[in-house]
């Protein structure tokens, strides 16, 4: 899996080919990487699918290994916590309703949104530990 930020996709590679891209939503202070909890961003680097959550506040969430040995370091050197819980979830129910129309603004606290459908296609296609590269 790939992430690129600025284009605000996800691309799903099976053997370096592309079989799905997806339009993303990402946290609310997109631009620039993760160092901090609550600092709104979508973290930068390479992760891993780790597991998923079905009963999660959103419609569904796969998560992801942030923070890595990398974030962990920068976050020390900082004197901050690097944060955790980064994962590509659904919509949350109150806002079920709206489906695409919130990718036209970045929401979330620095995760990767997509539709209930589509996390619903992602939860299929794509296995925990799995290897997803968050670009800028």
């Amino acid at each position: 899996m790939i992430v690129i930020k600025s284009k605000r996709v996800m691309i799903l590679l099976k053997d370096s080919e592309i079989i799905k891209t997806y339009r993303i939503a990402l946290g609310k202070s997109p631009d620039g990487r993760k160092t901090q909890t609550g600092d709104q961003k979508t973290p930068e680097g390479n992760y891993i699918i780790t597991s998923r959550n079905q009963h999660s506040k959103y419609y569904k969430a796969i998560n992801i290994s942030y923070p890595n040995k990398s974030d962990i370091q920068n976050a020390r050197r900082l004197g901050v916590s690097p944060g955790n819980s980064i994962a590509i979830h659904g919509l949350p129910k109150e806002l079920e309703d709206i489906d695409k129309f919130h990718r036209r603004l970045d929401w979330t606290d620095g995760c990767i949104a997509v539709t209930n459908h589509e996390i619903d296609e992602i939860w299929q296609l794509v296995s925990d530990g799995t290897p997803i590269e968050i670009k800028p």
